[in-house]
């Protein structure tokens, strides 16, 4: 499963296209949508193509640490929210979390509410809740809870109406990577 075009537009929204480096409210350096790493440093400048092959590079691998710590059936808001949430808070957090474990045991809704408790960031040191994030884990729960009746039901009638085999969604992840490794090498990100 990928995010789906709520889940990216959601991301893109709350963290904004930076084409200079700059550091976030809690002090990392951040450059494009919201990427950040050993990569980006402070003068470093990039296009507008780079800030987006950076946010589908950044996006595969959390998709990828959602696929494998979400344990239940997840719609594909629900999986999108969790990615936007996980980018955001970091994927270790993301594992750590009473939001993960109420998720696994099945407690779609226990779940849901859990966003709004990750609206806080370290600022000079101190932890302290910010109006973005506050906004920002309202719209994840929002994205998180369309179809949420859905996913609901047992497990034998949310699991049928998935036509996707294992092996299929191998092939696509493959296929992703593929893609993604291809552009890396026709285009050099000089950050």
């Amino acid at each position: 499963m990928e995010i789906n075009k709520a889940g990216l537009d959601l991301v893109k929204y709350y963290e904004g296209c930076y084409l200079k480096a700059y550091k976030c409210p809690a002090g990392v350096v951040t450059i494009g949508y919201g990427h950040t790493g050993s990569d980006v440093k402070m003068g470093d400048e990039i296009t507008y193509e780079q800030a987006s092959r950076l946010l589908e590079m950044d996006m595969l691998e959390f998709e990828l640490a959602v696929q494998k710590c979400v344990k239940v059936p997840v719609n594909k808001n629900q999986f999108s929210a969790l990615v936007s949430l996980a980018f955001n808070i970091g994927a270790g957090a993301l594992g750590a979390s009473t939001l993960l474990r109420m998720l696994n045991s099945r407690d779609y809704e226990g779940a849901a509410q859990q966003f709004k408790r990750w609206n806080k960031a370290r600022v000079n040191g101190k932890l302290t809740v910010l109006e973005g994030l506050v906004k920002r884990r309202k719209a994840e729960e929002d994205l998180f809870r369309r179809g949420m009746e859905e996913i609901k039901k047992p497990v034998s009638k949310a699991c049928s109406c998935k036509n996707d085999s294992i092996k299929d969604k191998i092939a696509s992840l493959k296929k992703r990577i593929d893609i993604i490794e291809k552009r890396l090498s026709k285009a050099t990100l000089n950050i």
